[in-house]
């Protein structure tokens, strides 16, 4: 399998066997999860924007000392407290830094400088082409099926990969919607070289979300997820009752200051961590609905693989 992706852009820049990045995603992306997919061959990644510096330095010390394979930083921007992430970054040695929220043109250079490669979420064809202009290595292009802090457009990961086409230069990861090899294949088909897949990893053994929104993720059903709060900053949640305050505010014509206070602080952790599934914030992809089952890590990579070159199989054979 491996063999197959030699000559992979993505594969090739970051030093890795699949072009299979693991999302990092507040709340569920720890050492644990990211030094799996690591050491299977495919990119891991701990989710920083859910970390004080000092629980980021415990995971950073423990996943150097764990693999030597490479390994991502996903952070935010927008973090209050970056610069000590950006000091971390550096003290750890972090190969792959993949920025989100926030202006690429900030911190590419100072980590270009480190000789650490930049990866930039991206929802538009606009702020692709700004992440391009700003040095990055690669995008990862986002659409709104994705879990989530999303774009505010609601487009989707097909129709941003078909914009995309051909206006880029740099490699391109997909995002948003994908829950199988066969999805996979089809970005890859669009023009992405790599996909990238948080939901999935959610719902891992090592996945440090809490076992009840584990269990809630499994139960989603089509239509259980929706994006909103669009005036704070855009999310995809998935329903329940906190989430049946929101839509309450909206039809009373809730103030974005009134937004604010609803969603006060702290509702992602409360949700998704420590399991609140009532007052919890829930942030999962549409993709949940079709997730069934808690697999390790490395079960979930090798279904994608094996689905993809079946896949690939099935088209060679028409």
């Amino acid at each position: 399998m491996k063999s197959h992706f030699k000559n992979n852009l993505v594969c090739q820049l970051l030093s890795i066997d699949f072009p299979i990045f693991q999302a990092g995603m507040v709340w569920c992306s720890p050492w644990r999860l990211a030094h799996a997919v690591s050491e299977f061959g495919a990119l891991g990644t701990i989710g920083a924007g859910s970390m004080y510096p000092d629980v980021l330095d415990e995971h950073l010390s423990k996943i150097s000392q764990a693999t030597s394979k490479p390994f991502a930083v996903n952070l935010p921007l927008l973090y209050p407290q970056i610069d000590d992430h950006l000091e971390l970054i550096l003290k750890h040695k972090v190969p792959i830094v993949i920025t989100s929220a926030g202006n690429p043109k900030t911190y590419t250079s100072f980590f270009k400088k480190h000789k650490i490669k930049v990866i930039h979420v991206v929802s538009s064809l606009k702020f692709a082409l700004k992440a391009q202009e700003a040095g990055v290595d690669a995008i990862v292009a986002e659409g709104f099926e994705a879990g989530g802090h999303n774009g505010k457009d609601e487009t989707t990961t097909l129709c941003l990969l078909e914009t995309l086409f051909g206006k880029i230069q740099i490699p391109v990861i997909a995002a948003g919607g994908i829950g199988s090899g066969r999805a996979m294949l089809s970005a890859m088909v669009l023009g992405a070289q790599a996909v990238q897949i948080g939901s999935l990893f959610v719902a891992s053994e090592e996945s440090s979300a809490h076992m009840n929104f584990k269990e809630k993720v499994l139960q989603a059903n089509e239509g259980d997820t929706r994006l909103t709060l669009k005036e704070i900053t855009p999310v995809r949640l998935l329903k329940n009752a906190f989430y049946n305050k929101v839509q309450k505010a909206y039809e009373e014509c809730a103030t974005q200051d009134q937004l604010k206070e609803l969603l006060g602080k702290g509702r992602a952790k409360k949700g998704m961590f420590l399991g609140d599934l009532t007052e919890g914030e829930l942030e999962i992809g549409q993709i949940a609905s079709v997730i069934n089952e808690v697999k390790p890590a490395k079960d979930i990579l090798q279904m994608l693989l094996k689905e993809y070159f079946s896949s690939l199989d099935k088209i060679k054979s028409t």
